[in-house]
C-alpha cells in the first residue's frame, strides 16, 4: 500500500528498470500513476513494465539512452502525444570508482554523459510541456558525494555534484511556471550493483565485505530501494506542493555523524 495518491498522474522514470529506479517505477505505479519507464537495458525494462501491468498497475516501456539527445527528445515527444508528463525522476545514472589517477579521459567523458548531459537531455525535452500545462514535478538523483567528500570517488562526486546544483538552478527559474524541483542524496543502497561490485571485486568475500561496507553507514545497514522509492514518493505528491529548490539526504547518518 501506499499513503500517497497518484491516480491520474503521468510519471517518467529514467533507469526505471533495475535498483531504485525499478522501485520508483513500481511504487509510483501502486499509488495509481502511469509509469514511463525509460530504460537502456531492454530486458530490465520490459520485465519491470510486465511486473507493474501484471499486478493491476499501469507501465509503458521504452528503450532510451539517456545521454543521446535526439532519441530522448523523440521519446519524449511521443509520450506527450498520449499525455501531460506531471513528474520526470531522473533517476538514470552510472557508477566510478578511483581517484582522478584512475579516471581516464574515457571514464570521465562516459559518466559526464550519463549522469549529466542525461539529466540536462530529459529536462530539456519535459519543460515546454510544464510550462505550457502551468505545473510539474522534477525529481533528480543525486548522492551524499554531491555534498561531502568520498574516497575514490572523484568523477562520480564531480556528476552528482553537477545534479545537484542543475536542481537549485531549475527551482529558481521555473518557480513562477508552477514547477518544483528537488533532488535526493542517498548514500550506500543495496541494489544490484553493490552485489555485481562484490561478486567482481571480493570472490569468496562477498558476506565479508557486505557487512564491511554496511557498516560505514552510522545506522549499521545500506538503504533499501524501496525506502529511496518512499522519499521520491513524498516529494513529488501534491502533500509536498510547499517543497522545491531543496536536496534530501537519505543516508543513515552518513552526513552528520561520521565527522
Amino acid at each position: 500500500m501506499t499513503s500517497f495518491d497518484y491516480s491520474g498522474k503521468t510519471v517518467i522514470v529514467t533507469g526505471g528498470g533495475s535498483g531504485i529506479g525499478k522501485a520508483l517505477s513500481k511504487r509510483f505505479a501502486l499509488g495509481g500513476a502511469k509509469v514511463y519507464i525509460l530504460e537502456f537495458k531492454q530486458e530490465n525494462g520490459r520485465q519491470v513494465e510486465k511486473e507493474i501491468n501484471d499486478e493491476g498497475g499501469t507501465a509503458h516501456y521504452y528503450h532510451c539512452d539517456v545521454a543521446d539527445h535526439e532519441q530522448v527528445k523523440k521519446v519524449v515527444g511521443a509520450i506527450i502525444l498520449e499525455s501531460q508528463i506531471d513528474i520526470l525522476v531522473n533517476n538514470a545514472g552510472i557508477a566510478h570508482i578511483g581517484n582522478i589517477e584512475a579516471t581516464t579521459e574515457n571514464d570521465m567523458d562516459k559518466l559526464y554523459q550519463v549522469n549529466i548531459k542525461g539529466i540536462y537531455n530529459c529536462i530539456h525535452a519535459c519543460i515546454s510541456n510544464m510550462k505550457q500545462q502551468g505545473h510539474g514535478i522534477i525529481l533528480n538523483m543525486a548522492s551524499i558525494a554531491s555534498s561531502v567528500g568520498i574516497s575514490d570517488r572523484f568523477a562520480y562526486s564531480m556528476t552528482k555534484g553537477a545534479a545537484l546544483t542543475m536542481t537549485y538552478s531549475v527551482a529558481k527559474d521555473y518557480v513562477d511556471f508552477g514547477i518544483r524541483c528537488n533532488s535526493i542524496s542517498p548514500a550506500r543502497v543495496h541494489t544490484p550493483f553493490v552485489d555485481g561490485f562484490l561478486n567482481k571485486n571480493y570472490p569468496g568475500k562477498e558476506k565479508e565485505m557486505f557487512e564491511k561496507l554496511s557498516k560505514t553507514q552510522p545506522i549499521g545497514r545500506m538503504a533499501t530501494p524501496d525506502e529511496v522509492a518512499h522519499l521520491a514518493l513524498y516529494l513529488c505528491s501534491d502533500e509536498a506542493a510547499f517543497i522545491t529548490g531543496t536536496d534530501f539526504p537519505i543516508d543513515g547518518g552518513f552526513i552528520k555523524l561520521n565527522g
